[in-house]
Formats: C-alpha cells, structure tokens, sequence
C-alpha cells in the first residue's frame, strides 16, 4: 500500500518577518517617543550592549534610532515582498509611535497615518498583514516611571494601545499576536527587552541583575494583558485571530542518563511549555505551580485574573525557531549560544559564526510536539539563519542561506506528512536590521540586502540576494520546488 504524502496545503501563508525597533528607525519622526529599544547601544558578539536610559547621541550610536529605515522605504521594501510573492507579512507596531510616553488618553494621529500607509500598500500587493502589538518596543517612559510590565498599570496602558489598534484596522487586519516571545521572562536576560525591567545593577544586555519575583510578576501581567486584549479584540471584529508567540528552545538531553532525561524535560516545560499552557489552555499548569513554590518565587494573582487566562486564550500558535541545545547535568560540558539562551552543545550539529547550532530536523520534532500538546493550527513566524553576506559585483551569494532554508521547509513539508496543521511560514527576516543581541546589522538575516554597516553607514540601497529569486521561486511553486 503506498503511502500517503502530504504537501504544502493550497493556501499556505509564505511570507517574511520583521520587528518594527530593528527595521523602522525614525526613532523621534513625527512625534514619536523613544522606546526601550532606543536606549540599547551598539555591541558585537564579544562585546555586550550597554543599556542608557539617558540616550546621548553624541558619545553613543544606537542601531534602533535607524534601523535600515523602512520608516522612509516601506514602498520600495513592500513591493520587493510582492515580487518575492508573500502572502502575508509579520510585523509590529511601534508603541510609542503611537503612545509616546505609553500613558497618554489620545492616540498620536501621525503615528497612526504611518501604518495606514504601510496597510494601504500591503493591500495594494493583496499581502496580508500579521500584527504583533508588542515587539519589545514599551515606550521608555514606562520603563522609568512605572518600571516596566512589573506595574500593574502597564496592562492598561497596553489595553489602551491594543483598542486603538483594533478599532482603526478592523478591516484592515485579521491575525494579531499579543506578544512576542512572551516566555522570554521565564529567562534572566529577558528582563529588559521583554519586561521593561531594569533591575540595580544592570548595565548591559548580557549581563543582567535578576528578580525572579518581579520577572514572573511581569510575566503574569502580560498574560492577563493578553487575555484581555483577545477578549476586547473579539467584541471589536468576532473575525479577528490571535495567536500565541514562543521562542521555542528544543532542548534534547546531552546523553540517555535518566538524570540529563529529567532535566531536559523540566528545561523544556518551564521555557517552551508553560507561556504556551497559559495562553492556549487558559491555565498556569501543575509543574509552574510548584516550581515558583519550590523557588520560593512570589507575584500578585488579583481575584478575577484567573478567569481571565480560562475565557481569553488564543486561536492559533505561532512560535521562533534557529536551533536547539542540549541540556546535560555535566558541569563541564561544552557550551554554544543562541536565541535568549544557549546549552550544551550537541557533538551531531554544526553551528553558525554566532555559535547558534542548526538542526532542520528538531524542526520537526518541535512541530509535531507543539501541534500533539495544543491541537491548534501553528504558524511559525520566525526561522532564520544569521551570517556575514557580501557584497560581490552588486550581488549576494547566500548559498548557506539557501541550504539552511531549504533542509528547515523540508522537514516543514514532512510535519505536515505527519498530520501537523501547519498554515504559515515567514522566516526571519524579510530584509536585513539590527539585531537585538548585539545590535549589528551585519549579522544578516534578511532575503534583501541593505547597503549599512555595524557603525551605521551606508547608502541604504535594498539589493535582492540569491536566496530572494531562491524564496521567490519557493512560493510559486508552494513549496514544491526547494
């Protein structure tokens, strides 16, 4: 009996990803407030970016100030994604563009006519645009004057921004992703960039001064902002989709001791496992319960925030994926990095300049994991490898880019085979920005090249690379041609 394989199915989401901190720039255009974002200078991977809440331009650069400033070339930008045939485009709304200092009654009118514009030209390309309402970006006032999503007051301010966003694109917008990798607070250096936090102590990224309690304080917040905005948005447009978004670190045990087995799995539940168990299922699970019990970590729950997280849970799941680690008891085994967190390193993977390993396959595994946990439909809205392109004769050979695309749809395509219900893809990223680890640019990551360096100079010219006619072609063809 021959078997049954499974494609791609008609109608399939391909597209790209961005975040509006790493590609706008225009940080103070037209009323804008700074962002958090804006207050993270310049590193490299051996250098870590400094955190300055004075923002002094003239002893420091700021890659977000920048960017590799869509803000000036959505246009150009748009309809380089229409070339390459996106159905739908992930981006983020700039909350301060649109709230500067965050706490403001009244929306900024020229904020808002920035992103109708964007939404007009998306429309015009017939490419569909997925929102994601909090990209790292809470306005720096927030951080300094309540600190961060630790104050409760900070779910009204973001409920605040989310009706606004909702009232004025409900015809306009359909998916929307309340947070970006909201289990990024389950780790200590998501206490800035996700959180707001910026505990004493604190002076760069890398390096950060940890309260678990008001980490996980933020993190409830968030929750109960989330619901609240997927409660809101419904009454707003019943048609409106939200959706879950998790940095997603497949861990795998270093060897096949029950111990590393153990750990592994508690690594797994308390990263990957609980944010997703929270806005999926409604409820913070059993081993969340005793962990913060066992951790003797202690936040505020207020009566009716429990019914909440039961009545406002998401419709879809969408989560990042660029590799995956080893978890091991070994005290001395051999580290790698990667995406808020790294591990032991797994002697079967080869990894990137960054040291972040590839593994198409953990792909997969981690499809078929979250669609058995969750049975809801799954996007994945990041997926991509960083690398020092060139620039040789006005072009980009990004072969590697390619490869590592190509094995990643693949073992996509082979999910689907195994019953997952997959319906969108949009890698990371759509064009070339700043990276939030370090803050370079040259760390590329995008299908289009932009003409800029770590220091910020440049013309900004956007250059197709190889790996966009390579995409372009992916598309067309719905993922039968890799």
């Amino acid at each position: 009996m021959e078997q049954c394989r499974k494609s791609f199915p008609e109608g399939f989401l391909w597209g790209g990803a961005t975040a509006a901190n790493q590609v706008e720039g225009a940080w103070d255009a037209d009323g804008k407030g700074p962002s958090l974002a804006d207050a993270m200078v310049a590193g490299t991977h051996q250098l870590p970016r400094r955190i300055t809440l004075e923002i002094d331009e003239s002893r420091n650069y700021y890659p977000s100030h920048s960017g590799t400033d869509f803000y000036h070339h959505y246009k150009e930008d748009i309809a380089l994604f229409a070339e390459m045939g996106f159905k739908v485009y992930r981006m983020s709304i700039n909350w301060p563009r649109i709230f500067p200092k965050g706490t403001e009654t009244e929306p900024n009118e020229a904020g808002l006519q920035f992103y109708d514009k964007v939404f007009a030209e998306l429309k015009k390309y017939g490419i569909e645009p997925l929102v994601t309402l909090y990209h790292n970006e809470m306005p720096l006032n927030m951080v300094t004057a309540m600190g961060g999503w630790v104050d409760r007051r900070s779910i009204d301010c973001y409920l605040r921004f989310a009706e606004v966003l909702f009232r004025r694109y409900k015809d306009v917008v359909k998916y929307w992703i309340p947070f970006n990798e909201i289990n990024d607070l389950t780790t200590a250096v998501g206490n800035w960039n996700h959180g707001g936090i910026l505990n004493h102590g604190t002076e760069d990224f890398s390096h950060q001064v940890d309260d678990p309690d008001k980490r996980y304080a933020a993190l409830h917040n968030q929750f109960v902002a989330s619901a609240k905005a997927v409660l809101l948005g419904r009454q707003i447009n019943p048609e409106f989709r939200f959706g879950t978004m998790i940095c997603h670190i497949t861990v795998y045990p270093l060897t096949c001791r029950p111990e590393d087995v153990l750990l592994t799995q508690q690594e797994d539940q308390l990263r990957n496992c609980m944010s997703g168990d929270v806005q999926c299922k409604g409820v913070y699970p059993y081993y969340a319960k005793r962990y913060f019990e066992r951790n003797h970590i202690h936040f505020d729950v207020e009566p009716g925030d429990e019914e909440l997280l039961r009545r406002g849970t998401v419709d879809f799941y969408s989560f990042s994926y660029y590799m995956t680690n080893c978890v091991t008891a070994q005290k001395d085994a051999a580290q790698v990095s990667g995406n808020i967190m790294g591990g032991a390193k797994n002697p079967y993977l080869k990894a990137t300049e960054w040291n972040w390993q590839i593994d198409p396959v953990g792909l997969r595994y981690t499809l078929n994991h979250v669609y058995d946990r969750y049975g809801l439909p799954i996007m994945i809205t990041e997926n991509g490898m960083g690398a020092r392109d060139t620039l040789q004769d006005g072009r980009v050979h990004d072969d590697y880019r390619i490869q590592y695309l190509r094995e990643h749809i693949e073992q996509m395509r082979l999910a689907i085979d195994d019953g997952v219900e997959l319906i969108g893809y949009t890698p990371w990223s759509a064009m070339d920005l700043v990276s939030v680890s370090t803050g370079e640019v040259e760390k590329r990551y995008g299908f289009i090249y932009v003409d800029k360096d770590n220091a910020g100079s440049g013309t900004l010219e956007r250059i197709r690379k190889d790996s966009f006619y390579w995409y372009k072609n992916v598309i067309a063809t719905n993922g039968s041609e890799l």
